[in-house]
């Protein structure tokens, strides 16, 4: 198992949210804090129903996933199997499920300044404007021997969970369909 606080000199999880330089937490803050609990239990229990008068094949449960920095919302639900995450993500595509529902939720919240980005294949993420990938790279901009920013990922088109940083003129953006890709890549990149 690898220990990213021993292994690298800055690790960012939750887009930087929680800060670590040489293993150490420098930084931190919470989507729960930023919005609120009153905001928070208006947003979550809009999703709970929109979700609830969802006509889609199946659903699952875990509909929403609370994290430190965003709620993950997914129409089915987290705990569908492999086979019925790939088909969801099929009839998503072709019927916009998400995209809707996101929609929806711009013009119910539109006052909260939120962003919304779709990743993965069977959810949506919600969490404060400026707080996407990018987020982290505020950290970064201090460190003058920084001098280049790679970054892959999969979702990287308008709307994906990806596309802010990837397209971030502080960053050097590269698409990627997996883990393999990435690898590929950084060989390529790196170590030529």
């Amino acid at each position: 198992m690898c220990n990213c606080l021993e292994m690298f000199d800055f690790f960012f999880p939750e887009n930087g949210l929680a800060a670590y330089k040489q293993g150490l937490l420098f930084s931190e803050t919470s989507f729960k804090d930023h919005l609120g609990e009153e905001k928070m239990q208006r947003l979550i229990n809009f999703c709970l129903r929109y979700i609830a008068d969802l006509d889609i094949p199946i659903k699952r449960g875990t509909f929403i996933e609370f994290r430190k920095g965003m709620l993950n919302v997914s129409p089915i639900g987290r705990n569908c199997s492999q086979s019925e995450r790939d088909d969801y993500e099929k009839f998503d595509l072709a019927n916009g499920i998400r995209k809707a529902f996101i929609a929806r939720l711009k013009e119910e919240f539109a006052d909260f300044n939120l962003r919304f980005s779709i990743g993965g294949q069977i959810s949506f993420d919600i969490f404060p404007e400026g707080w996407d990938k990018t987020y982290c790279l505020r950290f970064l901009d201090t460190e003058p021997e920084i001098k280049e920013v790679h970054f892959f990922g999969d979702k990287t088109f308008e709307g994906g969970n990806d596309y802010e940083i990837f397209t971030s003129d502080r960053t050097i953006g590269h698409s990627v369909t997996c883990p393999e890709d990435t690898m590929r890549m950084c060989k390529e990149l790196f170590m030529a």
